[in-house]
C-alpha cells in the first residue's frame, strides 16, 4: 500500500525538475497543473523535513519553488532513472 499524497509530491518534483532544471518536461502543462491542485500541503507524510518544505514553499501555480527543494540530488536521480530512459525508450520506437 502506499501513500497517495507521498507519491504526487514526489511526481510534481520530478516533473517540476524537469521542466525547470533540463528543460525536459514529463507532463504537459494542464496535466501538471492538475496534479499540483490536488497536493494537500497540510497532510503530514511522516517526513518533517519536505513536509515543512511542502508547507513553506510548494506553490500549485508555478514550478519556481523547485529550485528552493530540499533533495533536487534525488530528483536527479529519479529522473534519469526512470523518466529520463523511459522517454528514451518512447523516442526510439517512434
Amino acid at each position: 500500500m502506499y501513500n497517495q499524497e507521498i507519491r504526487n509530491r514526489i511526481l510534481v518534483s520530478i516533473a517540476a525538475y524537469a521542466y525547470e532544471y533540463l528543460n525536459a518536461p514529463i507532463m504537459s502543462d494542464a496535466e501538471f497543473d492538475a496534479l499540483a491542485q490536488q497536493i494537500d500541503v497540510t497532510q503530514d507524510t511522516g517526513n518533517t523535513k519536505l513536509d515543512t518544505f511542502f508547507k513553506n514553499n510548494f506553490t500549485a501555480d508555478s514550478g519556481m519553488w523547485i529550485h528552493k527543494h530540499p533533495e533536487k540530488t534525488k530528483l536527479k536521480y529519479l529522473y534519469e532513472e526512470y523518466y529520463k530512459k523511459l522517454l528514451n525508450t518512447v523516442a526510439s520506437d517512434a
